[in-house]
């Protein structure tokens, strides 16, 4: 969902804010050829992309090794963490001094968590000593936001495109209805009565707009940005999207359609999303709202193409605010945040593998791979070649092997949009235009979370409750009585802002003018 909390730092400090390495780590990074080598250990998430090889053992696991691994003398070895417990995964591994020496997330209140908890190095003496190049590649910008009280704690990934979320519908069935695509709520509104009643794909179990449980990968895309109402700068930064003008609105327009049959009569229930995929690859779906580039996944592409070869959906703007203008939220410069832990023995040598990936033909090659195998060059594009078995990819560019960048890197824009769409398209012409198209529309009338260069102390307090308490009240508000609905949303948004919402916002305010007083 877009309740997503504004970015304010991450990573955190400690009484021993300038320590970089143990001794024993320091040992382990200058070790001579003839010593036994030192096993790196880095997290990689497990995505479960059917026939993936081992991912600890594959094409770029091999490559790793032969480039880093034996210069330094050292094998590196992967973790594997499932991505959709991640961050359960990582508080064991971390509460149990388990942790890989390179560990990730998306989330920066957790690297903030540990941070402050006495749980991670700062790195501020590493990137000087052996992180020159990475510092070059990423800049001061991406590395801010890898910065707490002034120190360095984690490095942040380069995001070269910061489309987020995405809306999608089934343009074939809109020709068969003799309707136009939907530019607005309303129009979308009919669209789906329309697909509900007559069912132009003729399938069994139609689903007009297909969705799952809050907080995975399906999402209500920017509707709900489109009935907020008018609010001064501080108030769009620092209040809860759950006080904002027009909020409960959304939720309740959400909560019509649900009654109507218009959504995934059991979305609530969906929590691995494998329910919204397997009706959108069969053909049964007209419209949904997911990432981006949710569409060009294998795991939709292919089977849609095989269940219903004419399917054609096609990149939507319908939710349209009271200026006229189409807001939606878009990643910040940063993707993952990389940190190492402190029960990290090879701190530098970690340190040493981040810098050597920011070389721009290794990042290259993890990226594309080998030309002619992995890769063909169209007017200086790469674009991929299938694979299965140790050549395969896991995440598109092999996102999660190539932990300083996150998305192409050509060094251009333009570029890097056309590689990234050729690069899911699989050579199919049609899926390529259709990524495209879906990162011009959902990059314009884009806003950035505010950034604040300081944690939000109380979000990192009570930041995990009120994260599951907003999957939860999104759901519950979805599937309401009607006649209950406003007394409810009242009631739940109570219990969030007294359960640490009200905290989290006085601090917002707070932290806001601080920004603003000192730019003046």
């Amino acid at each position: 969902m877009l309740l997503a909390s504004v970015a304010a730092g991450c990573g955190g400090n400690d009484k021993k804010s300038g320590e970089t390495a143990s001794p024993e780590a320091s040992t382990a990074a200058s070790a001579s050829p003839s010593d036994p080598p030192v096993t790196l250990t880095v997290e990689v998430f497990d995505r479960g992309v059917q026939g993936q090889p081992d991912l600890n053992n594959n094409m770029w696991t091999k490559y790793v090794n032969e480039q880093f691994g034996k210069p330094n003398n050292a094998i590196v070895e992967y973790v594997s963490v499932p991505r959709s417990q991640e961050v359960d995964k990582l508080n064991v591994l971390m509460a149990a001094n388990q942790a890989p020496d390179i560990s990730f997330t998306y989330d920066g209140t957790l690297v903030t968590r540990y941070a402050k908890s006495n749980g991670l190095y700062t790195l501020d003496e590493l990137l000087e000593k052996e992180g020159q190049q990475l510092k070059s590649y990423l800049g001061e910008k991406v590395l801010s936001y890898g910065k707490y009280d002034g120190k360095q704690v984690s490095i942040p990934g380069k995001r070269t495109l910061i489309a987020w979320n995405g809306m999608f519908i089934r343009k074939d069935w809109l020709d068969s209805l003799g309707m136009p695509v939907p530019t607005t709520r309303d129009e979308l509104y009919e669209v789906l009565v329309a697909f509900r009643d007559k069912n132009p794909g003729n399938v069994n179990g139609v689903i007009p707009w297909a969705t799952a449980a809050a907080g995975m990968n399906y999402t209500f895309g920017n509707l709900v940005q489109s009935f907020w109402g008018d609010m001064s700068e501080e108030e769009f930064v620092t209040t809860t999207n759950w006080l904002k003008p027009g909020n409960k609105e959304a939720f309740e327009w959400l909560n019509k359609l649900y009654k109507e049959k218009l959504i995934s009569p059991d979305f609530a229930l969906d929590k691995t999303t494998k329910q919204a995929d397997a009706d959108v690859s069969n053909g049964k779906v007209g419209f949904y709202a997911a990432n981006w580039d949710y569409p060009l996944l294998q795991k939709i592409r292919d089977p849609l193409l095989q269940n219903a070869p004419d399917a054609n959906y096609v990149p939507v703007d319908t939710f349209k605010n009271y200026e006229g203008k189409y807001l939606k939220e878009v990643y910040n410069e940063n993707g993952l945040f990389s940190f190492i832990p402190k029960s990290s023995k090879n701190a530098e040598l970690a340190m040493k593998y981040l810098n050597w990936m920011a070389n721009p033909e290794v990042l290259f090659f993890l990226q594309f791979g080998q030309e002619g195998i992995n890769h063909k060059l169209v007017d200086g594009i790469p674009q991929g070649i299938a694979q299965t078995g140790e050549n395969m990819q896991m995440s598109n560019l092999n996102l999660d092997y190539t932990l300083v960048v996150n998305g192409a890197e050509l060094g251009d824009t333009e570029k890097n949009v056309r590689t990234y769409a050729a690069a899911l398209a699989a050579g199919d012409k049609n899926y390529e235009k259709l990524a495209i198209d879906s990162y011009k529309i959902n990059t314009t009338d884009g806003y950035t979370g505010f950034y604040y260069g300081v944690p939000n102390e109380a979000n990192i307090k009570y930041g995990k409750t009120l994260g599951d308490m907003n999957k939860q009240m999104i759901d519950r508000l979805v599937v309401a009585k009607p006649a209950e609905f406003d007394a409810l949303y009242d009631k739940l948004v109570k219990e969030y802002m007294d359960a640490g919402g009200k905290a989290v916002q006085d601090e917002n305010v707070k932290n806001y003018r601080e920004v603003i007083a000192n730019k003046k």
